[in-house]
């Protein structure tokens, strides 16, 4: 018999029926594919085993089997003539407050086949998730918000199917993560009770569901992977970007970091791990600054201060002309009238070193980034004192956060030898200038390492095989989440983090200031 395993995908030759062999064919089929995975236990839907007798005798008894693992259950999703060589192909999604990304991938081999990526739909409902829950008491608010995320999302899979010259009936497996919140909304579940004490979810284990039951269009019988999440504010977007970095399998304690709506943290090694969430993270989405948007072309994301002349030196997107500002832009810019001298360490505007950059606007003080004549609108773009109090806030609460998990495993922030950024904060932001406003640790630049997307290569990954998937459930079980809103420790470290880049400069000893 001629038997093979490929990830999700098992290939079996089976024999035909005899006069002397007259097994069903439903159980000649499944006591191959339990041969192959050493496994009792295979499910199969009733739809399925309608189409099989033509199926398998059109193959000529040699088929390919889609599966996924299910628990300790292994279910049997679809079957192929093993001559066939159309795709098949699973989907990762991360589905995120402001941006969601898929990724087609080619199950045989695991290797992707190409991204695409769209704003969320949702923000036309509100641009937090906060304003969608509360939309979500509106009558239809739940089941608008769930038919705009999933058109979106079924708009996006042809696009990217065709992109790949893939059918969306070659797609198999959808494995998906995101926040809480993010995942009731998809699955149409009220996520009243998430924000309101004691922020309790309606589900924490989503699990395995058909994909069109959700509203999914891709093969009529493949099944959804949803990750689970931890409470309220720890959500699957978070267990992926864990199952990408490795770090539950390490023996050395390490740190991620993941900083969107909030900023999300998660210490440990092989051993424990141990998570918690803060509001430090509006800084990089825009929420800091008039100017702040998300990453685009024309938006300013890196910004160096000529030390002479004091001349700014903006590079933006695509080097369009500038439109604004972005999360990493915010960090460089705040770094760099730090150090310049610009700003001092309670981060004030200094009007002696800013001169004729200084203006005043609705009777609040402004330091102009980019001048009428520079923009691409025309209007200057500028950064407020209330701007770079609000963000001075955020870093306080991202260093805070880092203080206080690290402190309570007794472990000391100079003591991590790896330091993952997840997300866009990962993927674009300099150490260097968030080290110098004191947002995250002094540490060597080669401890810290960019994951980008953790969220959908976590996701992606499910797609490769069981010894992915059971590594889901292992690491979420073993999340003791830490809840800072009531620490005392947590407020007092807040309030020290607080001035640039903290009151306690030997903390930062690698930042050297203007004086």
């Amino acid at each position: 018999m001629d038997e093979s395993k490929k990830g999700w995908v098992v290939t079996v030759s089976l024999k035909l029926p005899t006069l002397q062999d007259n097994t069903a064919d439903t159980d000649r089929l499944l006591t191959a594919v339990k041969t192959v995975l050493k496994t009792d236990t295979v499910g199969i839907d009733l739809k399925l085993v309608r189409q099989l007798p033509a199926l398998i005798r059109k193959s000529k008894f040699r088929v390919v089997c889609i599966l996924f693992k299910d628990q300790n259950r292994w279910i049997l999703i679809d079957i192929k003539d093993a001559t066939d060589t159309g795709s098949i192909a699973g989907l990762a999604v991360d589905l995120g407050t402001t941006r969601v990304v898929l990724r087609l991938v080619d199950l045989i081999n695991g290797q992707p086949l190409a991204d695409i990526a769209f704003d969320n739909p949702q923000i036309s409902i509100g641009p937090d998730i906060l304003a969608r829950i509360h939309f979500t008491n509106e009558p239809d608010g739940l089941k608008t918000l769930n038919k705009l995320i999933i058109q979106g999302l079924n708009h996006k899979v042809d696009e990217l199917c065709r992109s790949c010259n893939v059918r969306p009936e070659d797609v198999y497996l959808l494995s998906l993560a995101g926040n809480t919140a993010m995942t009731h909304l998809f699955m149409g579940i009220d996520p009243h009770w998430i924000i309101r004490e004691p922020y309790i979810p309606v589900i924490n284990r989503p699990g395995l569901y058909r994909a069109q039951e959700l509203g999914i269009k891709i093969n009529p019988f493949a099944r959804a992977l949803i990750f689970p999440n931890v409470g309220s504010y720890f959500g699957g977007d978070l267990i992926a970007g864990i199952l990408y970095s490795g770090l539950n399998n390490q023996d050395q304690t390490a740190v991620l970091v993941d900083v969107g709506t909030n900023a999300e943290v998660v210490v440990g090694n092989k051993n424990w791990l141990i998570a918690c969430a803060g509001a430090a993270g509006p800084a990089l989405e825009g929420g800091v600054t008039r100017m702040g948007m998300m990453a685009g072309p024309g938006v300013i994301d890196k910004v160096t201060i000529d030390p002479d002349t004091l001349e700014f030196k903006l590079h933006t997107i695509e080097d369009e002309p500038p439109i604004g500002i972005c999360g990493s832009g915010l960090i460089d810019l705040a770094a760099q009238l730090f150090i310049r001298g610009m700003v001092d360490f309670r981060g004030r505007i200094n009007p002696l070193v800013c001169k004729d950059r200084l203006v005043e606007i609705d009777g609040l003080r402004h330091l102009v980034v980019v001048p009428e004549i520079s923009s691409a609108s025309g209007a200057r773009l500028s950064i407020s004192q209330a701007d770079l109090d609000s963000l001075i806030r955020s870093k306080a609460a991202m260093y805070a956060i880092l203080e206080t998990i690290t402190s309570r495993v007794g472990v000391a922030l100079r003591e991590i030898k790896t330091f993952y950024l997840a997300g866009t904060f990962g993927s674009f932001i300099n150490p260097e200038s968030a080290i110098s406003i004191g947002m995250i640790p002094d540490l060597p630049i080669e401890r810290y390492q960019s994951l980008g997307n953790s969220s959908l290569c976590g996701a992606a990954m499910a797609l490769r095989g069981e010894e992915y998937t059971e590594k889901i459930d292992e690491i979420r079980d073993r999340i003791t989440y830490l809840e800072l809103n009531v620490s005392s420790e947590f407020m007092n470290r807040f309030s020290a983090a607080k001035f640039l880049p903290h009151t306690d400069l030997s903390l930062f000893p690698s930042v050297v200031i203007k004086k």
